[in-house]
């Protein structure tokens, strides 16, 4: 995550430069790697429930090294396109976060979330500071050859430091739900629905945040990762408090619906005030505290809610669900913001989360 982060500031106006560029193209450049992302999520899940979890994300991290490879090499737009499909096509989350559901306990498995969630939290922080450095020094070729590296660093992680003994053990011969069925599953339905949600807000959230800070508030854009870094800080104090109460409640269901309820207000407070420093910086702290644990608890709850001879598949779909909330963030917080402003992004986000709550809340009494 860190070396993509460290591409996205950099990547759209490295791709303008170069010969033929369209605004079409750039985009594609841009997306191409969430579209192949959900389009092999479900699949690479299934992959690892049937062949073992380790041989399919060292897979997974060969085709993202060898796409980091043709990016650095890159001479055209079109490679660029290729090679970021190429990177998409190692679509391992649902058999990482798959995985990690195997080798921990489910009384300490949304804190294990937890981690990952912050890391790569701070993993986008730190590309914010680091990306302009690194393409003023190495530019955009030397940042994929980065990203190659963290690839093979991953693959020497995998075989240096998760056991091989334990966990989840595969069975080619077990009996498993189709993939389909796994995702009409009613008791995995919020949990899918969440995360299509949850990405659908942060990435509209995403698309007009920086230019509130721009263009509202004046504030420059070499000074927005001061900003990202004090928001993400102080979020803390309400992620921390937030995970403690789901892990102990009897009914956590309700603390997932106060989160939510609490990333509408502040996606509602951004519409209301979005030309005003402090209920910015508060909404925006909101957002991050009731995200950073969303984005724990969601798979958390849906690694013990999942058959566990089907594990992978349902974190498969939840992937996909993950990375097409992304895309339609993005498509329809454009159309959002060309019809109705800033505010309009807002507001959209604000009803996709309160519509997310009466999913959970019909959920729970079903």
């Amino acid at each position: 995550m860190l070396g993509l982060f460290l591409l996205l500031p950099v990547l759209s106006i490295y791709a303008s430069q170069m010969p033929g560029a369209t605004p079409t193209l750039i985009g594609l450049a841009m997306g191409a790697y969430g579209l192949t992302q959900a389009l092999l999520q479900m699949p690479f899940g299934r992959w690892s429930d049937r062949y073992g979890r380790r041989p399919i994300i060292i897979f997974g991290l060969i085709l993202f090294l060898l796409g980091s490879i043709v990016g650095a090499l890159a001479e055209s737009l079109w490679m660029i396109i290729f090679a970021r499909c190429l990177q998409g096509a190692g679509a391992i989350s649902a058999a990482v976060t798959a995985l990690l559901a195997d080798f921990t306990r489910e009384a300490v498995r949304t804190r294990a979330m937890a981690f990952i969630g912050m890391s790569i939290g701070a993993s986008f922080v730190v590309s914010l500071i680091a990306a302009p450095l690194l393409e003023a020094i190495i530019g955009v070729s030397g940042i994929f050859w980065v990203m190659a590296g963290l690839a093979l660093l991953g693959i020497l992680l995998l075989k240096v430091a998760v056991p091989v003994e334990g966990g989840q053990t595969s069975d080619p011969s077990a009996t498993r739900i189709p993939t389909l069925r796994v995702a009409a599953l009613p008791a995995l339905r919020s949990y899918f629905v969440g995360v299509f949600a949850l990405h659908f807000i942060l990435t509209a959230t995403f698309l007009s945040v920086p230019l509130v800070l721009l263009h509202s508030l004046g504030i420059t854009e070499a000074a927005h990762w001061k900003v990202y870094l004090g928001v993400f800080l102080m979020s803390f104090l309400g992620t921390v408090p937030l995970i403690l109460a789901a892990e102990r409640a009897r009914r956590p269901h309700w603390i997932v619906a106060l989160a939510v309820a609490a990333s509408a207000l502040a996606q509602a407070v951004l519409a209301i005030s979005y030309a005003e420093q402090w209920p910015v910086f508060i909404a925006f702290t909101l957002f991050f505290a009731a995200f950073n644990f969303l984005e724990a608890r969601l798979p958390a709850g849906l690694s013990k809610a999942a058959p566990v001879t089907d594990r992978g598949a349902a974190m498969g779909v939840f992937a996909t669900c993950q990375f097409l909330g992304a895309a339609c963030g993005g498509m329809l917080g454009g159309q959002l913001l060309k019809f109705f402003g800033l505010g309009g992004v807002f507001w959209g986000s604000a009803l996709v989360a309160l519509a997310w709550a009466g999913v959970v809340m019909v959920g729970e009494a079903e």
